[in-house]
């Protein structure tokens, strides 16, 4: 791990954004982010608001790492990805997904609070219908559901040809319980918040509860840790996005395009989500990829984008809090 910098240092380029979305994602409509720069560029710290400081903090750590650290080797130039629908309407699916050109594959957020079964049926077939016979479709149901409504689930959506399944279940024994009970059906779980939540991220692993991880870059702790994770883990990798702005996003197409192996499209078209960004060229999918490599801030745009002053000065004592945190993680 870097030595964090300190507070001042940290603040000294510290900007902080409060970003509209094109449709409503993840229960938000703003999307607000901390930007730093170090000596390698600048870095995002973006740990979402309801995230405990213990947690917020290995997101810090990300920040550092990208900002600050050394820079792993980068195998590929470009990375294929695929294109996110947060939990609409079937009516809304093809506005979502014509902001993600020429993406074979689409990740369809199901299991959302206070919607139905039905209303995920519908959306997952509106896609279909939409992206063809050849289109690849992924569920992420964000530990929605027990072991018996994720089997119903499959069941419901079996005529789909679903790629995969991404977290149906919360707990590390639900997914293992799940896999059992999908033994036979060809359907592979992903693992996403039993990894990057867990205070053990391969403890899925040794349970059997996954086929493959989705790591994110910052909530593991930046793009050397996610490395290694994936290294331990032994499993295919699929590297996905937390809502970042085009910076947060530069690391996470980094970690992908430092993978000795990289088998499925990968979660980093989420610039597409946003209706504003910090950069001149967001990240955005051009015929389903996206390029490999550092942007740079628009002085314009963290001014047009800036976040009110209360909520500048909240992230700011978050950041400081965080920075304690780290440092004496570093020191033990």
């Amino acid at each position: 791990m870097h030595p964090t910098p300190s507070s001042a240092e940290l603040r000294a380029t510290a900007r902080v954004v409060a970003l509209p979305l094109v449709t409503r994602f993840r229960g938000i409509d703003v999307r607000e982010a901390l930007l730093v720069r170090g000596p390698n560029g600048w870095a995002e710290f973006a740990p979402f608001v309801e995230y405990d400081d213990a947690e917020a903090a290995t997101w810090l750590a990300a920040a550092v790492d990208f900002g600050w650290g050394p820079q792993p080797s980068q195998l590929r130039d470009e990375i294929l990805v695929n294109a996110t629908l947060p939990a609409v309407a079937p009516s809304e699916v093809a506005g979502v997904l014509a902001r993600f050109p020429g993406c074979r594959t689409v990740k369809v957020k199901v299991a959302e609070r206070g919607q139905t079964l039905a209303e995920d049926v519908a959306r997952v077939r509106a896609v279909r219908e939409l992206i063809g016979p050849e289109g690849r479709i992924r569920l992420d149901a964000n530990g929605g559901w027990n072991v018996d409504e994720a089997e119903h689930a499959a069941h419901a959506l079996s005529g789909f040809d679903l790629e995969y399944f991404e977290q149906p279940c919360a707990s590390v024994a639900e997914l293992a319980e799940l896999r059992g009970r999908l033994h036979d059906w060809q359907l592979p779980v992903a693992a996403d918040e039993s990894v990057r939540k867990a205070a053990d991220p391969l403890a899925v692993v040794a349970a059997g509860g996954a086929d493959l991880l989705v790591v994110k870059a910052a909530p593991l702790g930046g793009v050397t840790a996610a490395l290694q994770i994936v290294a331990a883990a032994g499993l295919p990798a699929v590297v996905s996005s937390a809502l970042d702005t085009s910076i947060g996003l530069s690391m996470g197409v980094m970690l992908a395009a430092a993978l000795p192996v990289l088998e499925y499209d990968c979660g980093l078209g989420t610039a597409a989500l946003l209706a504003a960004d910090v950069v001149g060229k967001p990240l955005l999918p051009v015929q389903g990829r996206v390029p490999v490599g550092r942007v740079s801030v628009d002085a314009d745009l963290l001014d047009r984008w800036e976040a009110a002053a209360e909520r500048r000065e909240w992230w700011l004592a978050r950041l400081d809090r965080c920075v304690e945190l780290l440092a004496a993680r570093v020191a033990s």
